[in-house]
């Protein structure tokens, strides 16, 4: 069976994670966090992504997606993953802030030098295990699990207490960091 992400019907929603190699905890920086944010609002604005639910965690990012355009889905999806993860390395080689620079340019060169869709570095694994949303019993199941993400992790006792997910915007919070097309 092909590890390949596939989008089968590209009018549909699919629920998806995006996981840093080796699950390293790499989103525990701001600034790395934000160039997520950044792609994910460039591409809704410039590529037709539609964003209906997303939570960054300190390793890997979920979200519910769609598309409104004529372009393919996995195709924003590569390249949002090709965007930040030049971004993130630029950011880790040239940042001050970074004190496990070292550490992390030798992992994801690691990765990088075993994978040959790579030329020298690699930070996302290459799979995103796409799941088409085709029933409101799926859509809602992994909403939650989106939004619960932190609190079971121990970070916060609400979803809508952590800033990096959608569970602020669903709670109607007015200080969310992106806009996402709410589910109903």
């Amino acid at each position: 069976m092909s590890r390949k992400f596939k989008i089968r019907d590209q009018d549909k929603l699919y629920f998806v994670t995006f996981t840093v190699i080796e699950w390293i905890d790499l989103f525990t920086r701001k600034e790395f966090r934000d160039i997520v944010l950044e792609s994910l609002k460039f591409c809704t604005i410039n590529k037709g992504l539609e964003v209906w639910a997303y939570c960054i965690m300190s390793s890997h990012l979920h979200l519910i997606l769609g598309r409104n355009g004529g372009e393919p889905l996995e195709g924003i999806i590569r390249d949002f993953k090709k965007f930040t993860s030049k971004k993130i390395l630029d950011s880790i080689k040239t940042g001050a802030f970074e004190s496990r620079k070292e550490f992390l340019l030798w992992h994801f060169g690691k990765a990088g030098r075993k994978n040959p869709n790579n030329q020298n570095f690699q930070i996302w694994q290459q799979h995103s295990h796409p799941i088409e949303l085709n029933s409101n019993t799926k859509i809602t199941r992994c909403l939650n699990y989106i939004h619960q993400n932190p609190v079971k992790a121990g970070i916060v006792l609400s979803p809508e207490d952590y800033l990096y997910s959608s569970a602020r915007n669903y709670a109607g919070l007015l200080d969310c960091l992106i806009d996402v097309i709410l589910l109903e």
